[in-house]
């Protein structure tokens, strides 16, 4: 059943749609007269993930809107009871949350990778159930075979899998390529 405040975004590393997010998010957030909250998937594990968070910080900051931001790399469902109707949401990202909570189990076990995605998918629906607007972004990451790696490819079936059943409840989904969002599902009304 498709949720009418789930709008997701996805493409690949540096193609834009996080900026995209943001200013989609921005836009919703002024015409409901709503407030924004941002949800941080990503922890600062290597210099490059440390840069990363510092540029979306930065670039926050420089929108000159009030974001409230979560940090939040596991248990999504917690989140859920801090939003109201009054709230437009954007999570960043999806695949950072999914390794996050990939790594924590243990991933060989048959129902881990489905146990996850379900998980990710309740906590989603709950927190879309609570707020205006939930944004999703999410980076494609399977365009090339993935041969030799098990944990890989599980990993990317999961993500696939996911990236499916959230685009299934979603309003509208986009693909960012280049710095332009493709509409994938739904009708522009902005």
């Amino acid at each position: 059943m498709e949720e009418q405040g789930i709008i997701f975004i996805s493409g690949g590393v540096r193609s834009g749609k996080s900026s995209f997010a943001e200013e989609l998010a921005a836009k919703l957030a002024c015409d409901s007269n709503a407030q924004l909250h941002y949800i941080a998937s990503g922890q600062a594990s290597d210099p490059e993930m440390s840069e990363r968070i510092s540029r979306h910080i930065k670039d926050r900051e420089r929108s000159g809107l009030n974001w409230t931001t979560w940090e939040q790399p596991r248990d999504l469902a917690r989140l859920a009871p801090c939003f109201s109707k009054n709230d437009v949401v954007l999570l960043d990202c999806l695949t950072t949350l999914l390794n996050n909570e990939f790594f924590r189990g243990t991933w060989q076990e048959h129902s881990f990778p489905e146990d996850v995605v379900s998980s990710i998918i309740e906590a989603v629906r709950q927190i879309a159930d609570s707020c205006n607007s939930l944004i999703l972004v999410s980076n494609e990451v399977a365009h090339e075979p993935l041969v030799g790696n098990e944990l890989v490819f599980c990993y990317v079936s999961a993500l696939g899998s996911l990236h499916q059943k959230i685009v299934s409840i979603a309003s509208e989904a986009f693909l960012v390529e280049s710095g332009v969002p493709l509409m994938m599902k739904g009708a522009m009304k902005r």
